[in-house]
């Protein structure tokens, strides 16, 4: 991992100015200081306009496909999650230890804004607010500093180098698998904790690995497949509440790349009307990078590793997912503010998605099955946030979940209790080639995958067809 992390660290850091004398850049003669957001804003003012209302700068969007969503619009903004819980009480700070290390930055390092959380009314101060190079030019890192009022705000690192960002700044282009990665493969706190199958490695992918993004070979980009219009972007998967695009599905089986019957063989065709594409074509996940498998916020302790606090939690290597059916469109998700929907087994369903054998419409989808264990409201049964950097300093997650209350809803001393948690996140990426897909005997064989129970089956109903009536 540390080797893959080195070569994005290098690819990043590439900013000395006399790169521009050998390679044209769309902007290199377009102005001659880059001096903030109001660079951008002289000419693409209208773009920022369309960016300030979607989902990647709001943080929500109207969400069609959320059972009960009572036509809101939702996003980690406005709902809890069982990885850093929310981002109003943990959106913006600098948390160091006794030692200096840096244990926080807050949910603002993956926000494409400058430090101000997201209004909902427009005004030049949010546009203003809106990191255009992070998603647009190549090479660009940024940090916390203080701003001239003694707020903190995101800054390029070579906001002291005029030639250093004069460098970088020109370097505009479509967001490449690096832009986009910076965010979504370190969400979650870490390496790969959060998705499972979105990794830094990626972005030097070889053909087993993904033979999608393969650098050898097809080479495609985030944005191949995630192609929207004016800043919004399709494709919300299983467990994204937001979809500013539903009328554009990312799917591999609609046609634009694979359509229904993708083989040569019927009895696969056969499959595939029952069995999604990524079921049998990513056989495992975090194949680079471990992946956050559990996280039990309850159990706090000391990390002298890590030197703070942490949650207990375990990680994964090679998983193999587990399925369940979906009809490929609604998930049942737990709101803000609402009282908690639990399962069978009284896990809170932050993300359970919505489909049945019994639905013609739905599919055995491959996921990744993410447990936690969260603070709920007594009285009201409320899921509740947390203020991760006060607990990874302090370690007293009574207070950290008092004061998250607090900021989020406006509840004072808070009394909760801990509950568990389930959440399916949908599996799309990494997909290998057909030489290492599953084969028959991994679902219809003694050391069989699936949990055909949990699917609605007596037994694995090709057994069943092949047994001897009596």
């Amino acid at each position: 991992m540390l080797r893959r992390l080195c070569v994005l660290a290098i690819g990043l850091l590439l900013v000395a100015g006399p790169a521009l004398a050998g390679k044209k850049y769309s902007h290199q003669e377009y102005f001659e200081h880059y001096e903030d957001t109001a660079t951008c804003l002289e000419c693409h003012e209208d773009e920022a306009e369309t960016f300030f209302h979607s989902q990647h700068y709001q943080w929500k969007a109207k969400a069609p496909n959320v059972v009960a969503s009572h036509d809101q619009e939702l996003g980690k903004i406005n709902m809890i999650n069982d990885f850093c819980t929310n981002p109003v009480p943990n959106w913006i700070e600098k948390v160091t230890n006794d030692e200096g290390k840096v244990l926080e930055l807050g949910c603002s390092k993956c926000h494409a804004g400058l430090g101000k959380l997201p209004s909902t009314e427009m005004s030049r101060e949010q546009l203003e607010n809106i990191d255009c190079l992070i998603c647009h030019a190549s090479g660009y890192r940024r940090d916390l500093y203080e701003g001239d009022s003694g707020e903190l705000v995101w800054k390029p690192i070579l906001w002291k180098n005029r030639e250093g960002i004069d460098s970088v700044s020109k370097r505009i282009s479509l967001p490449t698998k690096v832009m986009c990665l910076r965010c979504h493969a370190g969400s979650g706190g870490g390496p790969n904790f959060k998705r499972g199958d979105i990794e830094y490695y990626l972005t030097e992918a070889d053909y087993d690995f993904d033979v999608h993004m393969d650098v050898d070979g097809n080479d495609m980009q985030c944005i191949d497949c995630h192609a929207g219009a004016d800043h919004k972007i399709p494709g919300p998967g299983a467990d994204i509440a937001g979809d500013e695009m539903p009328e554009k599905q990312v799917r591999c089986d609609n046609g634009d790349c694979h359509g229904s019957a993708p083989h040569e063989k019927a009895l696969l065709n056969t499959h595939a009307q029952r069995v999604f594409c990524t079921s049998c074509h990513i056989p495992s996940f975090a194949k680079e990078d471990p992946t956050n498998m559990t996280r039990d916020w309850s159990a706090g302790h000391w990390d002298e590793a890590k030197g703070k606090f942490t949650y207990t939690g375990t990680f994964g290597s090679d998983v193999t997912p587990v399925f369940h059916w979906w009809n490929g469109e609604q998930v049942t998700m737990q709101l803000s503010g609402e009282p908690v929907k639990t399962n069978a087994t009284g896990e809170v369903m932050v993300s359970v998605p919505v489909g049945s054998k019994d639905d013609p419409e739905s599919k055995i989808f491959a996921f990744k099955l993410y447990k936690a264990v969260m603070p709920v409201l007594k009285d009201k049964r409320w899921l509740l946030p947390i203020q991760t950097g006060d607990f990874y300093k302090h370690g007293d997650m009574g207070e950290s979940v008092r004061i998250a209350t607090e900021q989020y809803y406006g509840i004072k001393d808070a009394e909760f209790e801990w509950m568990p948690t389930i959440h399916y996140m949908g599996l799309f990426h990494e997909v290998t080639p057909a030489y290492s897909a599953l084969r028959c005997l991994d679902c219809h064989g003694p050391d069989t995958r699936l949990d055909w129970a949990d699917l609605g089956y007596t037994g694995d109903p090709l057994a069943q067809i092949f047994q001897p009536s009596h």
